[in-house]
């Protein structure tokens, strides 16, 4: 393989996966919607459609964060990452992008207590703030999710048209494209249930990755074969600003800015509402475990997966085994994405791209899925809702939701193939965006916990923070450039995207409260309360429901339950307070710092210690993914195989409705009376 030419298979496989998997893939989540719906009762109303009726287990949540938080970057970036720094590109990339997920659950678990009937945070905003902030939220939401769910896109295709050779342009408009079907069909338990095989089969290919690189490969085999092969990569390509040019140490000053640029880029996903829609749609007993089992799995991904392949590429590069020898990738390639599948394919021939042609698969489909039903939420419940129709039906914002799902598609798709043959890599689109919407994250904190809180304050804080971040990062790029040159370039180091992710992240931190105290607010949290369950009667009785509570019997029960677990949430949130803060403190400063003063560089043993824990660690995160759902809903799937299988257990439709929103207790079990039959069905959730 030249340094050029980098095309593994032909296009019909290149085809058969974005086609034929996602055709599959599309019908089996419509089937599975179809099978919830006559076995479960599961109507696809909008509360199901978009909250899954906020009843979603640990299981299923943490898969679903695992699949967000998994993107192509997640791959690409953090292989390249240890490539280019070492063992400290994994660590940094994963510990720096994994913390928001436990701060984010003890914003999550707050509204939970204080707005447990709203649809998507955008919601509390307008209650609180008015129109003008209510659209200026939406706004930083809208283009966090348009830049994120592009990158997505020019990510994917770029990687299935470098080792497939099929056209770029055709990928991107069918990589989301079965995805946008079985959305429209199954809403967000759908999305639910895809990032569950999604999150399996990625941890799978990453077990098998681990096994061949560490234990059975002919060319590496063992982690001592690897180290002496990054102590020669040292010398042939030492690693600038590295403790002695090593690819074997923590004390990396590009590395430790690469924290902060990730550190940075991570809290935009907070600005995005497919976080906060699965936050949602989860039980609220569940959030805390379920973010903080997301966050601890998910770390393993990047870690795990650059520690393999990146540190392989970088160990085989000057071997005779690189199918690039004897030239090193070159720049194109690496900005490409493309040291993850060419080291791949060093260690495993077609297999090992094939795995790699599959992850990025599952990876960009499913985070897309994600975005499609924030996107239709907002639009459902943000835009229509709340500007042009007060007392929409329960089929009318299912309507709007579908059109909101079919117009982000076509959005997505001009605005990918636009900036792909601009020339915008991954690494920029993701790193970038956080500039431009982390300025959002105080004001978001504040609104959820300060009753201060203004619209002035959220107003004037997020936009001139972003004119300050903005500033800040083109002029320091500016400042280091030869002749104060300003190109993708110079904008893209890591020292100006530090610095534009860290000004983004803490002037408002400052900013914010100096404007809160020029000009308050009180607010009366009792306020959120008022916001109401949708009418979805009409849905319900469409599919034969007789038996129907209205939308404001619902919202009572709703309310009712989250009263009798007010001091249970209270709880959950000051413990969740406590884990982000140490989780914050052991991936930012605890290990990272000494490891960074000390000037250490790994020894043969300690190297092997450190691939020892990176593996029981990604064991453990793909058992906790792959088991923990299904004995979640061990006892649905039981119900449903019963039912399928035998005549016994069948259950009416009208039995069975409004199983989404009867009365329940705290312990989860549901009662339905009807004239003749009383039962008493234990709520659980596939």
């Amino acid at each position: 393989m030249g340094s050029d030419d980098y095309v593994i298979f032909p296009q019909s496989v290149g085809y058969g996966l974005v086609i034929g998997v996602g055709f599959a893939f599309a019908l089996f989540m419509v089937l599975t919607t179809l099978v919830l719906e006559k076995y479960r009762g599961e109507v696809q109303n909008s509360e199901m459609l978009m909250t899954g009726n906020r009843s979603i287990k640990s299981g299923l949540i943490a898969a679903a964060v695992v699949s967000s938080w998994t993107i192509g970057p997640t791959l690409l970036l953090s292989t390249q990452a240890a490539y280019n720094l070492g063992v400290s590109g994994p660590f940094f990339y994963g510990g720096a992008a994994s913390f928001q997920m436990v701060v984010f659950s003890v914003a999550a678990i707050e509204i939970k207590r204080k707005a447990p009937n709203t649809h998507t945070y955008q919601e509390i905003v307008r209650v609180r703030y008015g129109k003008i902030t209510h659209l200026l939220s939406c706004g930083y939401s809208f283009f966090q999710q348009i830049c994120f769910s592009t990158n997505l896109l020019i990510n994917g295709s770029s990687i299935i048209a470098n080792l497939t050779g099929v056209n770029r342009d055709a990928c991107i408009v069918l990589l989301p494209l079965f995805v946008t079907i079985y959305t429209l069909f199954g809403g967000i338990k759908a999305t639910f249930i895809s990032d569950y095989f999604h999150s399996v089969i990625i941890f799978l290919i990453l077990l098998m990755f681990i096994f061949v690189t560490y234990a059975t490969s002919d060319k590496i085999g063992s982690p001592a074969v690897l180290y002496d092969l990054l102590v020669q990569a040292g010398k042939d390509f030492p690693v600038e600003k590295n403790h002695e040019g090593s690819y074997l140490t923590m004390t990396s000053t590009n590395g430790y800015l690469f924290c902060l640029v990730l550190a940075g880029a991570g809290w935009a996903t907070a600005s995005d509402s497919q976080l906060m829609q699965k936050a949602l749609a989860a039980d609220p007993r569940y959030v805390l475990p379920a973010y903080t089992l997301g966050c601890l799995c998910w770390f393993a991904i990047p870690f795990a997966l650059a520690t393999t392949l990146g540190l392989a590429c970088r160990g085989l590069e000057n071997t005779p085994m690189f199918p690039t020898y004897p030239e090193p990738l070159s720049t194109q390639q690496i900005n490409d994405g493309l040291v993850m599948p060419i080291a791949a394919y060093a260690l495993m021939g077609k297999i090992g791209a094939g795995g790699v042609l599959t992850m990025i698969f599952m990876a960009c489909t499913a985070a897309y899925s994600s975005e499609v039903v924030a996107v239709s939420s907002t639009l459902a419940h943000d835009i229509y809702k709340a500007y042009f129709n007060p007392k929409a039906t329960g089929k009318q914002l299912v309507y709007v939701s579908h059109s909101g799902v079919l117009g982000f598609f076509i959005i997505c798709l001009a605005l990918a193939i636009g900036l792909a043959h601009a020339g915008f890599d991954v690494s920029f689109i993701t790193t970038v965006s956080g500039i431009i919407v982390n300025v959002n994250i105080v004001p978001m904190g504040c609104t959820l916990f300060w009753r201060k809180m203004s619209s002035f304050a959220y107003i004037t804080g997020t936009l001139s923070s972003t004119c300050v971040a903005l500033a800040v990062w083109i002029g320091y790029a500016a400042s280091q450039a030869e002749g104060n040159k300003i190109n993708l370039t110079t904008l893209s180091t890591y020292s100006a995207l530090a610095a534009g992710n860290t000004v983004s992240v803490f002037f408002p931190l400052v900013w914010v409260p100096i404007l809160v105290f020029i000009k308050p607010a009180n607010f009366d949290w009792e306020v959120w309360k008022t916001i109401q369950q949708a009418d979805d009667s009409d849905i319900n009785k469409s599919h034969g429901l007789t038996n129907i509570l209205s939308n404001q019997q619902l919202t009572q029960q709703n309310l009712k339950e989250e009263e009798e677990r007010e001091g249970f949430l209270r709880k959950q949130r000051n413990i969740g307070i406590c884990l982000a803060t140490f989780v914050v403190l052991f991936f930012l400063v605890i290990f990272p710092l000494p490891m960074f003063g000390a000037k250490f560089i790994f020894t043969k043993w300690f190297f092997t210690g450190w691939i020892v824990v990176m593996f029981i660690w990604a064991f453990l995160a793909s058992s906790i993914i792959l088991l923990l759902p299904i004995w979640d809903g061990k006892e649905a799937l039981i119900s449903i195989c019963k039912q399928i299988f035998t005549s016994k257990g069948q259950r009416e439709m009208e039995v069975i409705e409004e199983v989404n929103g009867i009365d329940h207790n705290i312990d989860g079990k549901l009662s339905v009376s009807k004239e003749k039959n009383d039962f008493e069905i234990k709520k659980s959730s596939v």
